[in-house]
C-alpha cells in the first residue's frame, strides 16, 4: 500500500474520477457522503464536480425534498440525501440540547418557557414559509428577549432557542428563501417527525467508513463527535478490516474491491471546495499533501499549507493528492489559481469548466456565509503573486 493509492482510492470512492457522472444529487451524497453547508458553494461545487449536475437541478431536488440541508453530525449543517434525513436529525439532536443547557445556566431560561415557545411556534407555522422577523411578530410576547447577557453569548432571543429545538425533533424545517443552498436566509415551516434508527451511532459509523474507509476511529471521532468509547461500541457489529500496517480500518464488502484497485495511468482533476468531503470526512489535511507541497506558504496566511488544520483556498485534486488551491474573483468573472506542477491541457479544461459553472450557475464560489471578493483579495493577490 501506497499514500497515492491510497489518496486515488479515496478519490474514487468520492466520485471524483467520472465515476459518478450522471448521478442524481441523493445518489452522490448517498455513495460519498453528506456534503457540510456553511452558506457557502461546497455543495454545489461537490455536486458539479461529481456528477456534472448544474444549481438548477440541484436547486429542484432541494424543493422536491430529495435532499435537505438540516443540523447533523456535531451540530453542524449538511445537506443529505432523503433516505437519512431521520438518521441526520438523530445524530444532532445534541447539540440543541446543549445550546438550551447553556441558556438555562446563563441566561434565565427554564425548559418549561421554551416548551410554551415551540407551541407557540407550531401554532404559527404553516406550509407558508415564515422568516425569523415574522415568526417573532407572530409569537407576540412568547418570544423573549435576553438582554446584554444573550447579546454576549450570540443569542438575543428565546426563538432561536426553540427553532433549535423544534428542528432537531423535525417538526420544521428551513426552506432558503431563493430556494438557493449558497445563501443563508431562510423561512420555516411545519414538517413531520422521522422515526431514528434504533442504534444511531451504530448506521452513523456504517455510512462513514463506506464513504471514508480507510478511515480510522480518529478520524470518525472527528467527523460524528462521539467520544473514544462511543465510537469504539459503534463499530463493533461492524465487519470493518484493518489495513495492515495503519491504524486504518476498512468495511470487509469492499476489501476485495480496494485489495484490486490501482492508481489510473491519466489525472483526473477535480475542482472542490476547501470544505469538500474529500479532505474534510478525515480532516487530516497532510495526508492528501506531497511532503514538498506541505511546506509551501499557506496564501493569505502566516504558515505553511501543512500546518493549516482546512485548506485556506478551495482545492485542485488530482487522483486524491492536492494538486493546486483556487479563488474566483468575482469581478473578473475567472478562476485565479495556483497548480503545484506543470499544467497540461487536461488541467486547463477542468478550471475552464468549473469557471464556466461558477460564473453562470452561481455568481461566485463562496467558502463560507461571510466569505466575500473583498475579504477574499488577500487571498487572490497571494495565487497570483
Amino acid at each position: 500500500m501506497t499514500t497515492a493509492r491510497l489518496r486515488a482510492w479515496w478519490a474514487h470512492r468520492q466520485g471524483l474520477d467520472g465515476t459518478l457522472r450522471g448521478a442524481s444529487a441523493a445518489e452522490v451524497l448517498e455513495r460519498t457522503g453528506w456534503a457540510r453547508s456553511v452558506g457557502g458553494s461546497a455543495p454545489y461545487l461537490g455536486l458539479f464536480a461529481r456528477a456534472g449536475l448544474r444549481r438548477a437541478a440541484v436547486d429542484a431536488d432541494v424543493a422536491r425534498l430529495n435532499i435537505h440541508e438540516l443540523p447533523s453530525a456535531r451540530g453542524c449543517t449538511y445537506v443529505l440525501p432523503e433516505a437519512d434525513f431521520a438518521l441526520g436529525l438523530a445524530v444532532g439532536a445534541g447539540a440543541p440540547e446543549g445550546e438550551l443547557a447553556a441558556a438555562e445556566k446563563h441566561l434565565g431560561v427554564t425548559r418549561a418557557e421554551i416548551g410554551r415557545l415551540c407551541e407557540v411556534v407550531l401554532g404559527v407555522l404553516g406550509t407558508e414559509p415564515l422568516d425569523p422577523a415574522k415568526l417573532r411578530a407572530a409569537a407576540g410576547d412568547a418570544v423573549r428577549s435576553l438582554g446584554d447577557a444573550g447579546k454576549k453569548r450570540g443569542v438575543t432571543t428565546t426563538l432561536p432557542l426553540a427553532l433549535g429545538w423544534l428542528q432537531a425533533r423535525g417538526e420544521i424545517r428551513r426552506v432558503p428563501v431563493d430556494g438557493r443552498l449558497d445563501r443563508q436566509r431562510y423561512g420555516y415551516v411545519r414538517w413531520a417527525p422521522r422515526t431514528p434508527p434504533s442504534d444511531v451511532d451504530t448506521e452513523l459509523a456504517r455510512r462513514y467508513f463506506a464513504w471514508a474507509g480507510p478511515a480510522s476511529l480518529k478520524h470518525f471521532r472527528w467527523f460524528s463527535g462521539r467520544t473514544a468509547a462511543a465510537a469504539k461500541k459503534a463499530v463493533e457489529s461492524l465487519e470493518l478490516e484493518p489495513i495492515e500496517g495503519t491504524d486504518l480500518l476498512l468495511p470487509g464488502g469492499l476489501a476485495a474491491e480496494f485489495a484490486a484497485f490501482t492508481v489510473p495511468d491519466k489525472p483526473s482533476y477535480a475542482l472542490v471546495a476547501g470544505i469538500d468531503g474529500i479532505h474534510l470526512l478525515h480532516r487530516d489535511l497532510p495526508r492528501l499533501l506531497d511532503p514538498a507541497d506541505a511546506q509551501r506558504p499557506a496564501p493569505g496566511g502566516k504558515g505553511t499549507l501543512g500546518a493549516e488544520a482546512d485548506p485556506p483556498c478551495h482545492l485542485i485534486v488530482d487522483r486524491g493528492r492536492i494538486t493546486g488551491l483556487w479563488e474566483f474573483d468575482a469581478d473578473a468573472g475567472k478562476i485565479v489559481y495556483r497548480f503545484f506542477g506543470e499544467e497540461d491541457e487536461a488541467l486547463r479544461e477542468a478550471v475552464a469548466a468549473t469557471e464556466a459553472f461558477v460564473r453562470d450557475d452561481l455568481g461566485d464560489a463562496r467558502g463560507f456565509s461571510l466569505d466575500s471578493p473583498k475579504s477574499r483579495a488577500p487571498r487572490l493577490a497571494a495565487l497570483r503573486a
